[in-house]
């Protein structure tokens, strides 16, 4: 597998911490100031030299740039000009060789956790979620437009992907609840997700195995990842405890997922693919921009998977 790491796109302490620990490729989160325009290969070019010349290969965007997506997802009078705009992305990413975008479709509401600061193994922090902690915003929208708006996105884009050899990797729902309070989420089950990456067929669409996301739905992660097989683009490796309605993040070496097991089954069944550690514990002394992706929690994260991916190549 291409063991990489997830990365703001202004150098850091993570970014030399993470090449240290001997990470090779970055999955890049895109500015989102102002002056960044997803259209223009200049400002992308900016961006890929600062990972290059650090010894960083970009191979995966994630997200799909909230500027542009959450109109999509919404189906707002601002779709077409975000899917334009999506578009053109694509020649870009073509010509830099970052061949993967790893997206969702949470609308109004994105992943969401109620506590950030729930206490794990010697006093390390994790983010958690439980329902009745939970405060509804104002948005509405109902599952029939989440497809409608889903498959009108796909219809649009898919044979540009195909043209520029870009592939779309869906994130299931985090939390993978049918409702949060009146906003509607479809991307739920294996199911639902095996639809969404059928619907349409494209040698280009499949998904991010967010493993955690499937094990909190009640699915069994291994079958599904067999299922999905080559559909897989993208691993999220991370580990929980709990089910849809109240779980919680855990170390990546102690929560309900054998994670050896499913370093082996990646290896067998998508060997080729990005994997990137995800929801780190925050370790003591640390006050990371977004609760889980601390770099200490990196630190132990990266190291762990580093070791399973060396034993799941061992003759």
């Amino acid at each position: 597998m291409i063991l990489a790491d997830y990365f703001y796109p202004d150098p850091s302490l993570g970014w030399d911490l993470a090449v240290q620990c001997g990470v090779e490729h970055a999955v890049v989160r895109l500015p989102e100031t102002a002056d960044f325009d997803v259209a223009n290969a200049a400002h992308w070019q900016t961006v890929y030299d600062r990972f290059t010349s650090r010894g960083i290969t970009p191979v995966v965007v994630e997200p799909m740039p909230n500027a542009l997506h959450d109109h999509i997802k919404a189906g707002d009078d601002k779709r077409d000009w975000a899917i334009e705009k999506a578009i053109a992305m694509l020649p870009i990413m073509e010509r830099l060789n970052i061949r993967t975008i790893c997206f969702n479709f949470m609308a109004h509401v994105g992943w969401t956790r109620t506590s950030k600061t729930l206490p794990e193994r010697g006093g390390a922090m994790v983010t958690g979620f439980d329902l009745k902690d939970y405060t509804p915003s104002d948005a509405v929208i109902t599952a029939e437009q989440l497809w409608d708006n889903y498959t009108y996105f796909l219809k649009a884009i898919l044979p540009h992907a195909e043209k520029h050899g870009i592939k779309l990797a869906l994130h299931p729902d985090d939390p993978p609840l049918p409702k949060l309070g009146n906003v509607s989420r479809i991307m739920i089950s294996f199911e639902n997700i095996k639809k969404a990456i059928t619907m349409i067929p494209s040698p280009m669409l499949g998904v991010t195995m967010c493993q955690s996301c499937y094990k909190i739905m009640g699915e069994d992660v291994e079958k599904a990842a067999r299922a999905f097989g080559d559909k897989i683009f993208f691993v999220h490796f991370r580990n929980t405890e709990g089910c849809p309605v109240k779980f919680r993040e855990t170390f990546h070496d102690n929560g309900s997922i054998d994670m050896a097991r499913m370093i082996r089954v990646y290896e067998e069944i998508c060997p080729d693919v990005p994997v990137r550690v995800d929801h780190v514990p925050t370790l003591n002394g640390e006050n990371p921009l977004a609760a889980g992706y601390g770099d200490l929690g990196k630190l132990f994260a990266i190291g762990y998977l580093k070791g399973l991916l060396q034993m799941a190549n061992t003759k």
